[in-house]
Order: C-alpha cells, then structure tokens, then sequence
C-alpha cells in the first residue's frame, strides 16, 4: 500500500510510503537506515546476511527483502554459494546513481518511505532497471512507480524538466536508453514554443530579482503573472545551464517544433556566452535586449592578443566537442546569427582543430553574411603551419564563399524584381566587402613573411568591378612596399597592376605621382590618366555648351501634341501669320509715337521762344509764366520715360536744349 502527497502537500515532491509487515519476513523488525564511516545498516532484531558493496560504501542488509522485489539481487543470491556462518558478499559498483540510487532502491524493498524528488527520480529510475524490479515479482514494483513520477509529475513542470535533464549528465548510457533524456528535451521544447503565460517564472529557482533585465522592467509592482509581458527568450537562462549534449538535443527538438531560426540562433549564442566568455558576449546583446552579463564557467578565456590560451581545466578534447557541437546545430539560414559570432566560432575551431567538415562549413556561413563582418573579427592568427601572423588564407577562402553566394541569386523569370533587388543589394554588399577586404590588406602588408603572390591572390580574390575607388587597394599596396624596401622592380610592377588609374582620386593620385616606391611607370601612367580625364572634361563642358544652343532653337510639336486634324506644317504657318500680325501692330504703335514725339517737341520750342522774349514783366506775369512752362516742362519728361526713350528711332531729338542763364530782374 503506497501513498502520494500532492504537489500543495509536499512543493513538488512524491512520497511513496510502503507499509511493512514483520510477520511475513521471518518476525524481522527495523526501524530506519543508519550510517556510519561509509557502512549503511539496517536498525533490526536479525543481524544481516546480505553485504552489497557500491562503490566505497558497504549496505548490511538481509536477503528475503531485496530478491522478493529485485529479480538481479534474486539471481545473485541463488547463483552464489550458500555460507552458513558468513553473510553473502554482493559488488554493485557498476550501478547508476552510485550508493544514493541504491540507498532509496533498499528503503523501497523494506517498505520505507521514500521521498522522489526531480533531483533522484532519474537515478533511482535507472537503478530500478538495473536492479530489475519490475512488475513480474511484485505489483507496484519501483520502475512502476518511478515510471508514474517522471510521466506525471516531471515532465508536466518546466523546472523538473530541467532539473531532471541535468541529473541525467551522470547516467549515461541508462538515461538515453530508457528515454529519459529524450522525453525531457520533448517537454522542454514543447513547453519553450508554446505560450509563456502559463509557465511560472521562477524556473529553477531563479527569483524574479535576479532575472533577466528585460523581465523584471516587464514587471509591474502588484500586477499578477497573468498580465505580465514575457520576453521570447525567457528559456535561454535555463537552458544554458545544461550540457552540451543535452543542449543540443534541446535545440534539435526546438527546431522540429517550427520555432523561428532568429531566435533559435540567439539562444546559441547565449548559451556560448555562458560556456565560453567572451566569445558572444556582443553578439548577443545586439541581438536581444533582455540578455545580461553572467559568470558563467571559465572554459575558455579568448582574449584580444593573436595567442589565446586556455585557463581552463576542462579537458581540450571536451573543449573541441563544446564548440563543434555549437557549429553543427546553427541553422543554415542568412542572419540567424552574427558575423562576429561566427568568426569568433571559427577563431576557436582553428585553434582547437575542430573537425575540417565543420570547419568548411563554417566558412561557407561565415561567407552568406561576410558583409556584416568587422576588420578585428578578420584578424584571426594563423594556428597551422604557415609563415604568417594572420590567417590571409582563410581570408581568402571566405571572400571566395562570398562571391559564390553573390553570383547565385533567384533565376525564376517570374521574379525579377526580387532579381533586381538581389542586384542592387549585392552590388552595395560587393563595395563594403571591398573596402573591408582593402583594410585587412593594409593590415596584413606589414607582415615580413607575406609573399607578394599571396598578397595579390588576395587581392584579386574580388573582381575589379566590386570596388568603386581603389584608394585603399592604393594605401595598402604602398602600406606593402614600405615594409617590403627589397622588393624587386619586377614585383613592384606586378602589384601596381593591380590598381586601375581611372579609380584612384585627386588626392591619391597627387600622393602616388610624387611617390618614390611606385614603379616610374606607373607615376607616368597616372599623370596619363589625370590628361585624358582633363581632356575628356573640356570635350564634355564644349558638348554640353552646343546642346543648350540646339535646345534654344525652337522645336516643332509632335502630332500626338496638336489638335485632331492639324499637321505640324499648317500648325508652323498659323504660327508664321500670327507673328507678322503683332510685329505690323509694333510698327504701327512705333510710328503714332514719333507723331505724338514731334508734336511735343514743336510746343517745346514755341514755349523756349516765348519764354527768351519776355521783357521786363511784373512779378506776378513772371511767376505765372515760369509756372506754366514748369508743369508744360515737368508733362514733356514724363512722356519722355512713358514712351521709352532709349529705342534707337527716338533718341535723336530728345535732348533737353540748356536753359538760358538766370538773370536777376529788378521790378525798382
């Protein structure tokens, strides 16, 4: 007869009792387990006839309790010899779980109260197995019982799922085989698509104090979980916690489940950040706000130098594992990670000489999105047997990846907008490659070892069309013979070839014409270049001087311009009469102004006659005349400007005649 305790009774714990009946075992009477220094007894009447040795630590045990549920311990007892005067001797040291496991087996065979929990259901369950108390000897048996637990306890709760996934690391090969491992990366998957609102927060054993940023700024004072906003990546913390393995069963369900490859991605990169430090710290927190600094385990410490070393005492070989491992579940999409994530990844893979499959196919990743990449994450220090410093190869290799995955774009004929896009995005992506590309060249020039055809191959690892100026191929090729003063003329020759004049800016032409390390060739080829772009200017600015005066003349319309039933001919004669028209009526207006002129200058003179005759007069007859020929004088000006007095017909009479000199007239 057995009991549970829910879940409200015992905070997620089962307790089996089981009732024990000392008649049916030979009147044998025990209180509890006892130990002491590594010997675990059984308090009872009846002295032991049963030594199970697990490990370090020796059970005195009796025989009737443990064959009657064990089918193993039945079959050792009866194949061993019988001793009359010595208990039975039993080497256990192969059992999973260790002298723990064995410990909750032999209370459930003695009817002891057992306590399952999610840290020892997993080992109890495959010392169950292994002990082989199934449901033939008796009903109920323990792998009934544990089978019960983990279906109906474990994997409905998201944090037992973790906690027993975890206990699982220590149970290899028991865990995989019975499943466990399996229907817990199920449940984690399952429960890590579907809706948050429903899985408690506190997943193991973080408070909500110590979690994520994001969370907690999520988190109102007072509000109830219902109406708490959950981040996606609320199951990246947990996750992080297991093993490598287990993770990676994790991911793989997840990715059968349909989750979205972006946040698949930031989950492997969270999880390396943990593991490795350093190695995704930014990465990550582009790629989601709610990631935070941890302490993670110090495996592997990379640091900024070109020679890395490892400060961690896990084995190399685990640490190789560890990072093919993260390679091989990326998923194979553009952008679900970042470039610097991933030429971080192969910093380490290089280093630790990870598998060359994976590797390649790093590479070729690494190669879709080589646009996004930074010159220190391209600074990767060669770890094979080259003469190098940095890694120009690899480079190489990756520039040549890129170009691949530029060349192949979508050939449908019903999508040639997409097309056109591709074109116009790998053409912007082709120019950043190359100026990235000139920059590690400039970088990698003042190598001793770098030979010249391993300098050019890298160069002209992109076509001449991807770079829209060759000023920082230029900077990089002097940045080369600087560093390189033995160079002969020959390889000099060879490396400016590489170089297109027609690219190279006002600046940089100025430097390059005055340049002692450029071959005296290449100086005259520039200053070439530079006369027929002068000459080419002077013959474009003469062209565009003679197309503004043919836009001048006047054009004809079209027919699709004119009016239905009209020709261009008929149009251009109405246009003809209609110009003569208003030049006759110019003419006309021209000449009643000369009359109007004519007439006005013979009053004028009447008046300046008038005016010189005048003899002595009154003060009033001479301040009336000078008045009247005043305002006739002041008429005569403006009509002068009204009737635009500098036409060339009208010039002739309208100088104004000088005044004749003022005299003072005496009225004494």
């Amino acid at each position: 007869m057995w009991e549970t305790k829910t879940e409200s009774q015992s905070g997620r714990r089962g307790y089996y009792n089981y009732s024990f009946n000392p008649d049916e075992h030979d009147g044998l009477s025990m209180n509890e387990f006892t130990c002491r220094d590594n010997s675990w007894s059984v308090s009872s009447d009846v002295p032991s006839d049963l030594l199970v040795k697990v490990e370090s630590y020796i059970f005195h045990l009796h025989k009737y309790p443990l064959i009657t549920r064990s089918g193993k311990m039945n079959r050792i007892v009866n194949e061993s010899p019988i001793r009359d005067s010595e208990p039975n001797f039993i080497n256990l040291d192969d059992l999973p779980g260790g002298p723990e496991a064995f410990e909750l087996a032999a209370r459930f065979c003695y009817g002891i109260a057992v306590d399952l929990t999610a840290s020892n259901i997993a080992s109890l369950r495959c010392a169950a197995e292994y002990l082989e108390m199934t449901e033939d000897l008796e009903e109920g048996n323990l792998i009934f019982k544990t089978e019960a637990f983990l279906s109906y306890v474990v994997l409905s709760s998201w944090r037992d799922s973790i906690a027993v996934l975890k206990s699982c690391e220590d149970l290899s090969p028991w865990a995989e085989n019975l499943q466990i491992v399996r229907r817990c990366s199920e449940s984690i998957a399952w429960k890590a698509c579907a809706s948050p609102k429903g899985i408690k927060q506190a997943h193991t054993g973080i408070s909500p104090k110590t979690g994520s940023p994001q969370w907690n700024s999520r988190c109102k004072e007072g509000s109830s979980s219902k109406n708490q906003q959950v981040p996606p990546d609320w199951w990246f913390e947990d996750v992080s916690t297991l093993r490598i393995d287990h993770f990676v069963r994790v991911v793989v369900a997840i990715k059968v489940k349909g989750m979205r490859f972006e946040l698949i991605g930031a989950a492997i990169m969270n999880y390396a950040s943990t593991w490795l430090p350093g190695l995704a710290s930014e990465a990550t927190q582009n790629s989601y706000d709610s990631t935070w600094n941890r302490g993670g385990r110090n495996m592997i410490v990379v640091g900024n130098s070109s020679k890395e070393e490892l400060l961690s005492g896990m084995p190399i070989r685990e640490q190789c594992m560890l990072v093919e491992s993260l390679i091989s579940i990326i998923p194979p999409i553009k952008d679900c990670v970042s470039c610097s994530f991933l030429l971080q990844l192969l910093r380490l893979a290089n280093m630790l000489q990870a598998a060359h499959a994976l590797i390649e196919d790093l590479e070729k990743r690494i190669g879709m999105q080589l646009e996004q990449a930074s010159l220190a994450d391209l600074l990767i220090p060669s770890y094979s047997k080259c003469e190098t410093f940095y890694d120009v190869e690899l480079v190489r290799r990756l520039v040549q990846h890129f170009m691949v995955q530029e060349q192949t774009g979508p050939s449908s004929p019903g999508r040639e907008s997409s097309s056109d896009k591709h074109r116009q995005s790998g053409a912007s992506a082709k120019a950043r490659v190359a100026r990235l590309l000139d920059g590690y060249l400039a970088e990698v020039s003042r190598d001793q070892h770098l030979s010249p055809s391993e300098f050019q191959a890298l160069a002209e690892a992109l076509p001449k069309s991807a770079r829209t100026s060759d000023d920082g191929l230029y900077r990089a090729i002097d940045s080369y013979l600087k560093a390189h003063p033995t160079l002969s003329e020959h390889g000099r020759r060879r490396l400016c070839r590489l170089m297109d004049c027609q690219k190279l800016s006002v600046d940089a032409c100025m430097h390059a014409a005055q340049n002692d390390r450029l071959p005296l060739r290449f100086a005259v080829q520039i200053l070439f270049s530079e006369q027929v772009k002068i000459s080419k200017s002077i013959a474009n600015s003469s062209l565009e001087g003679g197309r503004e005066l043919v836009h001048c003349q006047p054009m004809l319309p079209t027919q699709s311009q004119l009016p239905e039933g009209r020709t261009p001919r008929s149009f251009f004669q109405e246009g003809r009469a209609a110009e003569k028209k208003d030049i006759n009526t110019l003419k006309y207006e021209l000449e009643d102004m000369k009359a109007k002129y004519t007439e006005l200058q013979r009053e004028m003179d009447s008046l300046q006659s008038m005016f010189e005759k005048m003899a002595s007069p009154s003060s009033k007859t001479i301040k009336h005349q000078s008045s009247r020929w005043t305002s006739r004088w002041k008429k005569l000006g403006k009509l002068t400007r009204i009737t635009g007095m500098g036409d060339n017909e009208m010039e002739a009479p309208v100088e104004a005649r000088k005044e004749p000199r003022r005299r003072r007239y005496s009225i004494s």
